[in-house]
């Protein structure tokens, strides 16, 4: 049960740092509206390179703990959480096929992750 726990646990540190990745797409979205090279441009693409570098080290930390394959399935949540901030805060709308490809990427880490239970 303890091992169970701990699993469930890294996979929650490992969506807690695939919305931080995200998180880095919406300060490159915002800086491509900025003029190259202003202050608001270098300040934002300065958060966006600061996202990636947390990222990038705690993305290590969590190899440690869950193996690869179960990691970049789950990182496909990344392009969910891009359309709910793209919807939220861009206004961009969301289609139907969009909507089918998000379930289908929930349950592919769905079926992933239970097959990393059962081993």
């Amino acid at each position: 049960m303890k091992s169970l726990f701990n699993r469930a646990i890294w996979l929650v540190l490992l969506h807690c740092l695939l919305l931080i990745y995200s998180f880095s797409d919406i300060a490159s979205k915002l800086a491509s509206g900025k003029d190259f090279l202003s202050l608001e441009f270098v300040i934002l693409y300065g958060i966006v390179i600061l996202l990636l570098g947390i990222y990038a080290i705690f993305w290590q930390q969590i190899l440690k703990k869950i193996p690869l394959i179960t990691a970049y399935a789950n990182k496909s949540v990344t392009i969910i959480w891009g359309m709910v901030f793209g919807s939220l805060l861009f206004k961009e709308q969301i289609s139907w096929n969009q909507i089918l490809g998000a379930i289908v990427i929930i349950i592919g880490v769905y079926f992933v992750v239970l097959e990393d239970a059962k081993e």
